[in-house]
């Protein structure tokens, strides 16, 4: 079996771009998958790409941006572990320095992007994004997710599990 893929889940890059107390929120439109939910800038790696490089191309894709790698922080790991056996690693990075303002570069899917507090997000954000974005407010950096429970994430020193209680912390 040397040299044989026996695995591939997607990996993907998400943007936490930070003003002041705000995040910014993108809502998705015409993509044929939550449409209608705010969610942040975000997208796939490409083969042959790096995750930074994949973060720094949808910053300018989605948000029409530039950000130098150094201005990256790293915020928080996700893996989706879906029903349907799909699986996703997410990475997360956080940002409050770039170049340009953000805008809708991508009008044919998002038809919205704003600022929002980070304690009072919209009821119509992904349910994942706002699990991680409360998950990263509280300073966790890893966490494991099936669909829309959060079964595991990282505590002051170890790993809590069955965090049925998330619910109720949001």
């Amino acid at each position: 079996m040397k040299n044989e893929i026996i695995h591939r889940g997607f990996v993907a890059t998400h943007l936490l771009l930070r003003r002041s107390e705000s995040i910014l929120l993108l809502r998705r439109y015409n993509t044929g998958w939550e449409d209608g939910k705010y969610s942040v800038v975000a997208g796939h790696i490409d083969p042959d790409e790096s995750a930074v490089d994949a973060m720094l191309r949808e910053a300018w894709e989605e948000a029409g941006i530039r950000i130098e790698a150094e201005n990256l922080e790293f915020a928080h790991v996700m893996h989706r572990r879906k029903v349907n056996g799909e699986e996703r690693v997410d990475l997360w990075f956080l940002c409050e320095t770039w170049n340009g303002e953000p805008h809708n570069a991508e009008p044919l899917m998002c038809n919205d992007l704003g600022w929002f507090p980070w304690d009072n997000l919209p009821s119509n954000l992904i349910d994942y994004v706002r699990t991680t974005l409360f998950l990263v407010k509280n300073g966790h950096k890893f966490s494991v997710y099936n669909d829309q429970d959060l079964l595991h994430f990282s505590g002051a020193n170890s790993l809590i599990q069955h965090a049925s209680v998330l619910g109720q912390l949001l």
